[in-house]
């Protein structure tokens, strides 16, 4: 059996809109394309034709992808979690040691991801080492140009 993928329910709900709109909007649009170029006649030499038929095999990929995403999508009810130690949906403040500089993560589901919202996955070097910690715990976390230590200073849930 698989592992679960464990998630929010807005997660899963963005998944199942992507799910359908490649399903019922995308996949149509790529057979009438496919449709359309075999009409042209010879197919060996019709690059149209072959861009759309590989077009049509990456969305088949994707929707397979997402398919199997959500055969093991798990919702996790954040009330059953902790809230004294860093897990899924924790928001965690942290301070780099060597500069004092303050930074709020929020650890999510790889697929839950936002980078740019500083929500990072569990997965990541630095979500992977604060899994688990208590507020005054300092970590460490490799990157390329060395280590960096962090204390995480607060963890909270929304």
């Amino acid at each position: 059996m698989s592992e679960p993928l464990y998630m929010s329910k807005e997660g899963i709900l963005k998944l199942e809109a992507e799910l359908k709109q490649l399903k019922f909007k995308e996949r149509p649009k790529i057979v009438a394309e496919i449709k359309r170029c075999m009409e042209m006649g010879d197919l060996s030499e019709n690059a149209e034709y072959h861009a759309a038929k590989e077009a049509q095999t990456h969305l088949e990929h994707k929707i397979a992808d997402l398919e199997y995403k959500l055969s093991r999508a798990q919702v996790i009810d954040t009330a059953d979690i902790p809230s004294d130690k860093v897990y899924l949906f924790a928001r965690v403040l942290v301070e780099d040691t060597s500069d004092g500089e303050e930074i709020e993560y929020t650890i999510a589901p790889p697929d839950e991801t936002d980078v740019d919202n500083d929500i990072i996955s569990v997965k990541s070097p630095i979500g992977a080492a604060m899994l688990g910690k208590s507020e005054g715990d300092l970590i460490q976390v490799k990157v390329p140009a060395g280590t960096i230590e962090y204390k995480i200073l607060k963890i909270s849930r929304d």
